[in-house]
């Protein structure tokens, strides 16, 4: 029987791990971490990952052939193959701060996995990292001299927070790299064949380990520009007159170009897009490419803008202040069908608007009060709430409750609720005149309109 071990048990790691489990009965999957809330969270039904169908997912294989463990070492001596699946975040300091990729987690597990040894392996880069990451981690398995021998293979993730379990069911392609000698092919088999029990060979893509690593980086920054090309287009069609979705609808007919990711918004958030931008720019400075980096900087140039642009608008109309004023925050998580709140555009603007020193009411119906507080910087609220002064920020349990007595809304996260809502009702609540900010385009202006709401889109002229 086959072992798999996965080191780390994170948005990627949790959910691929349990795909894998469910389709491959005969083969053992432990995901570790060296988290023990985090672990014993996996081991609940209150996963630390909100996902459509994950628990279900997790549930149909946990104790059978999945497990969760915080014993990094025993599973990394008895696997076979190993998933490296930890955090690569922007580095914050020294050489390439703001732009490269933090390879230390990376590192650190190539490192434990030579200390650890336990037989000859297939290691797996799961994480997105940067092109030729595969020869440092060959490098640091190559040194340990304990007699066994590690192949190293991309194996990158392509999935959206909000569909992964489906993306995992029915890819659009699994993307395998590794080295063209014997063994390599051999080890790039070995993992094409756990994919290959339930998904197509046509869709299984198997390439060179460095075309494999850069392709990720490249689907990421081909996505995210398409969200900066719509969105310097949303401003235009305000400028004019015009309708971006007329626009987007017109354009995306076209076959040569498509309609996905032509909807314009507030701007794009998460872990990944504006982090891979910012490292695939960095290598193309390293190579001496700096015209190609300049170029993939401004796709994140343009999300920062939107993202102003839409804070001035809300400036602009309510009268060129909104100090003192209550507006209401509908939606944290970079998306819906989320929890996750990572570079999601809500903190931005949220922290634009504090610094206007206005008083936000947040509601998001997945992200938990702590994580809004500790992602705008601010003290988690005391039990006892402070007589002396009104809070300016304001977690609230319902969209309802976020919207009461408020001069506006702010709609940031596309969540389905938010269109149900009795907006006839909250407008009743509200201070008078009442604006609502839709920086998703999900709901009916002219009906907010009707209402007696001063209702704005992105990209509606």
């Amino acid at each position: 029987m086959m072992k798999i071990c996965c080191i780390g048990a994170g948005y990627v790691g949790g959910p691929t791990m349990a795909m894998i489990a469910r389709q491959c009965e005969d083969v053992t999957v432990t995901v570790v971490d060296i988290n023990a809330e985090r672990i014993a969270a996996w081991e609940s039904d209150e996963l630390p990952v909100f996902e459509p169908e994950l628990l279900e997912t997790v549930k149909s294989a946990r104790g059978r052939n999945l497990f969760f463990s915080t014993d990094v070492e025993t599973n990394i001596r008895e696997a076979d193959v190993i998933f490296i699946s930890v955090n690569t975040p922007t580095k914050t300091y020294g050489v390439g701060s703001g732009h490269a990729a933090d390879l230390r987690y990376v590192e650190i597990c190539a490192r434990r996995i030579a200390e650890i040894g336990g037989g000859n392996k297939i290691v797996v880069e799961k994480s997105t990292v940067p092109v030729r990451t595969a020869h440092m981690v060959k490098e640091i398995l190559g040194a340990a001299q304990n007699g066994f021998e590690y192949q190293v293979v991309s194996n990158p993730e392509f999935l959206a927070e909000g569909t992964a379990i489906r993306d995992l069911q029915n890819p659009d392609r699994v993307l395998i790299g590794g080295e063209t000698t014997p063994e390599g092919k051999q080890a790039i088999a070995t993992v094409s064949g756990i994919y290959e029990r339930w998904v197509s060979k046509d869709r299984i893509i198997t390439t060179n380990l460095w075309s494999s690593e850069l392709s990720k980086l490249t689907a990421n920054a081909f996505l995210a520009q398409r969200i900066s090309s719509i969105n310097a287009i949303s401003a235009l069609c305000e400028a004019t007159g015009a309708d971006v979705d007329e626009v987007a609808r017109a354009i995306g007919a076209d076959s040569r170009i498509g309609p996905k990711f032509l909807k314009s918004s507030v701007g794009f958030g998460g872990s990944c897009f504006q982090k891979d931008i910012l490292n695939l720019s960095y290598l193309c400075s390293h190579f001496g490419l700096p015209d190609v980096a300049a170029y993939w900087d401004q796709v994140v140039s343009m999300n920062d803008f939107q993202k102003s642009r839409f804070v001035n608008r809300m400036l602009e109309t309510m009268f060129n202040t909104v100090s003192g004023k209550q507006i209401g925050i509908l939606g944290y998580a970079f998306k819906k069908d989320t929890n996750d709140s990572r570079e999601s555009p809500a903190i931005d603007i949220c922290r634009r608007l504090l610094e206007e020193k206005a008083c936000l009411r947040i509601y998001d119906p997945k992200v938990p009060a702590s994580e809004v507080f500790e992602t705008l910087g601010l003290p988690q609220p005391d039990d006892e709430p402070s007589s002396s002064s009104e809070p300016v920020v304001t977690c609230c349990e319902s969209a309802e409750d976020a919207c009461e007595g408020t001069h506006a809304l702010a709609i940031l996260t596309e969540w389905d609720i938010f269109r149900d809502l009795d907006y006839a009702a909250i407008y009743d609540s509200m201070v008078k005149p009442a604006f609502v900010f839709d920086g998703r385009n999900l709901l009916d202006l002219e009906a907010l309109q009707e209402i007696g709401f001063q209702a704005f889109g992105i990209g509606k002229g």
